[in-house]
């Protein structure tokens, strides 16, 4: 899902999608000119032979499956190899993490010459230029601030990410200051009011125009400077707080102490890891541990301690969401609205918070029979199983009961059992190509990675070429789990299409202090991937970064080499999920970058990624790649239909739960927070939220609303997923 802490003038997108998301420059050194003509040998084409039995097929599979040929194909690009450190992503300031600083410094320099010369524009052929001009100052501001967000959250040295968040906190300022620079406001007026000016325009530069005067708008523009000095203020301080109400989650207790005797149910080999000398037990409460012991200990006293303990957060964390979202709906009244959600929801599908209430209440009176009946289900095996004569459905039962109710129909028919064995994370990955080959005419090709380009050792990069195009982009995939790594999956758009115009070309190559080795188009990009197209243009490429928390390969006893990383069919559809964020940022290609790829309606950037799961569960699709591991056998597709209809048995629970979240997402992002001053209680909130919306009462005392880490970044959107769904099922 796209991720923003804020829509403005200068604002940018984030697929993680997280919510979240560097190139190989593959043209000839005959681009070191300062014309805007290709070079003799321009990116690479796509062969046009069946993906399926390429090279570069085979090769896909085998760097995600073959540990020990990963280790060969990538040894040039490791640490202390001979080859000099090319920069993160390629990008030639971060080849240290001070090189964030240097990075800033130098586009904060490129964004002031745009400011002065659109402040300077008086002729029609002048103002012809705004919209493209403008489009140029936000991708610059984007480069940072997306770039520097995911560094901060991904890369493992703390030195980076302590550069890379001091680097987004300057360009995010200086964003602000953009924001209320009048002047650039006029000049766009002035644009859009000459006819003739805007009859020039492509649709493209249209669209542009048109959403950055809407987030002028939204952005106090109009007010006195001294409000409008507060809305800098305002969001300068809202972004900060953002940063901590995620990096900062933690609960009232970390721990809780038990008697390994008390938690009978869990898995033995968590359990004995767990247990000290004296048969206690120190259970975490929050991450997979405590997940699991809800989902498996039999004592119900103990599932309800854990869970309430795993649903409880800090009151520091409380205070800082309850701040943050005072001061958005602070922001939002500053700007002219009577809240966030109503600032937010503008240029959305849904358009106001009325139509998503209206959504909500509709999706939960369809689910309301599903749910009834997967609850009797429930309640009938909670009478049989703890030969109780319980009457209700307690909250930290219903993990526990859907989990022994599949592990009794798993005893039936453990087909679906066996399915990773078909899901090797290569073959995956080949199945993704082969996909996209036969609909869009592009696939994956396997770039080794040079020296300093990728954050870790297990990062793989891919270049995805079109048959009539060659490269379009990269895709750096960070796939396996590694200590201190964010498990959650999430995919991050680091650089998005754009025409780079010769005039740039120039500049660039007048303007630049960067080595002699770098040619114009590597330093019009920070020697981040570009590549022309066949008709001349010269683009930077969509850069797009993918995160997973598969566990790595593992050693093999039998053979050579290692046992495949096999996905589960959840992990598959997790990987599909993010691909489809990806494929879209891929095939979006523009000339304007402010609409390019996911740089859309938030309500809409889902969809694509939602359709990807519907191919995860399609035959066809499948009978793609999905085969045996060792034996090479194809998929049997009755493993798969065995596993979809027992997941829809709980499909009303998710659903449930998706609605409850996305009500509450509206809730904090109404007038709530300041209708009382400074007594707005969020967990007050959360339990009138679930009071309604929920079938199953949430116990007396927990804080979760502590842990909604998307209230951040969907702030009002969070019925995003819901409402793609609903599109993606007609």
């Amino acid at each position: 899902m796209p991720k923003t802490l804020l829509r403005q003038s200068w604002t940018y997108t984030r697929c993680s999608l997280r919510q979240l998301k560097g190139r190989r420059f593959l043209a000839t050194a005959a681009v070191a000119t300062l014309t805007h003509t290709p070079p003799n040998s321009i990116s690479p084409k796509a062969d046009h032979v069946d993906p399926s039995t390429s090279a570069d097929d085979r090769l896909l599979r085998r760097i995600f499956d073959s540990r020990s040929f990963w280790h060969d194909f990538s040894r040039t690009g490791q640490p202390g190899f001979s080859r000099p450190n090319t920069g993160l992503f390629q990008n030639h300031h971060l080849k240290h993490p001070d090189g964030f600083q240097e990075f800033a410094q130098v586009t904060v320099g490129k964004c002031r010459r745009i400011v002065d010369n659109v402040l300077q524009i008086s002729t029609v052929e002048g103002y012809k230029t705004v919209a493209r001009e403008l489009d140029r100052l936000s991708d610059l501001l984007c480069r940072i601030i997306d770039l520097s967000d995911f560094v901060r959250s991904t890369h493992p040295d703390p030195a980076f990410q302590q550069a890379a968040t001091q680097a987004h906190s300057f360009m995010f300022e200086y964003m602000n200051t953009l924001n209320i620079t009048t002047g650039l406001c006029e000049q766009l007026q002035k644009a859009l009011m000459n006819p003739e000016v805007v009859g020039s325009w492509s649709e493209e530069e249209k669209t542009v125009a048109q959403i950055l005067m809407k987030d002028f708008t939204q952005s106090a523009i109009d007010l006195p400077e001294s409000k409008r000095h507060d809305f800098v203020e305002l969001s300068n301080a809202i972004s900060q707080l953002g940063f901590r109400v995620v990096d900062e989650m933690e609960p009232v207790k970390a721990y809780l102490i038990f008697d390994s005797s008390r938690l009978k149910g869990m898995d033995p080999m968590t359990l004995k890891r767990l247990t000290n000398r004296r048969n206690v037990v120190h259970l975490p409460t929050t991450g997979s541990v405590a997940a699991s012991a809800i989902m498996h200990v039999e004592d119900e006293d103990i599932r309800r301690e854990i869970y309430v303990a795993n649903r409880t957060a800090s009151g520091r964390q409380i205070h800082h969401l309850e701040q943050f979202l005072r001061l958005r709906a602070e922001l939002a009244q500053l700007s002219g609205y009577p809240s966030f959600a109503s600032m937010t929801l503008v240029d959305k599908m849904a358009k106001s918070p009325e139509a998503v209430n209206r959504f909500l209440e509709a999706l939960s009176a369809e689910n309301a029979p599903r749910m009834k009946a997967e609850l009797a289900e429930m309640l009938a095996a909670k009478r049989k199983i703890l030969c109780t004569s319980a009457h209700k459905i307690n909250a930290w039962d219903k993990e526990y009961l859907r989990n022994m109710l599949g592990s009794k129909q798993r005893s039936t028919s453990r087909k679906s059992d066996f399915l990773p064995a078909y899901f090797s994370l290569g073959t995956v990955m080949q199945g993704l190509s082969r996909l996209f080959s036969r609909l869009y005419g592009v696939r994956l090709v396997p770039r080794e990675a040079q020296p300093g380009e990728t954050w870790s050792p297990d990062v793989r990069r891919l270049d995805v070429i079109d048959e009539t195009d060659g490269h379009i982009a990269v895709v750096y995939c960070d796939l396996f789990a590694r200590e201190g790594k964010n498990p959650n999956p999430a995919h991050f758009t680091l650089r998005c299409s754009r025409l780079i115009t010769a005039s740039e070309v120039a500049e660039a190559h007048a303007v630049s202090s960067s080595p002699s080795d770098q040619t114009p188009s590597q330093l019009t990009n920070d020697g981040m991937a570009t590549s022309y197209t066949p008709s001349g243009d010269l683009y930077q490429l969509p850069t797009i970064a993918l995160i997973c928390d598969f566990p790595s390969p593992t050693p093999s006893s039998s053979t050579k080499d290692s046992t495949p990383t096999l996905l589960t069919y959840r992990d598959l559809q997790t990987l599909f999920h993010e691909m489809g964020h990806a494929i879209h940022s891929i095939l979006g290609r523009t000339k304007l970058q402010g609409v390019s790829g996911t740089r859309c309606a938030t309500d809409f950037a889902e969809l694509p990624s939602v359709l990807m799961e519907h191919f995860a569960a399609n035959e066809s699709v499948l009978g793609l790649f999905a085969r045996h591991w060792e034996t090479d056998a194809p998929l049997p597709y009755d493993m798969v239909r065995e596993k979809l209809d027992r997941d829809r048995k709980g499909q009303g629970a998710e659903i449930e739960a998706q609605i409850l979240l996305s009500a509450l997402d509206q809730a904090y992002h109404s007038d709530l927070p300041l209708r009382g001053g400074s007594t707005f209680d969020s967990t007050a909130v959360f339990h009138d939220i679930s009071r309604r919306w929920g079938s199953v009462p949430e116990p007396d005392g927990t804080s979760w609303q502590g842990f909604f880490g998307h209230l951040v970044g969907y702030g009002g959107s969070y019925y995003s997923y819901l409402f793609d769904r609903a599109i993606a099922g007609r």
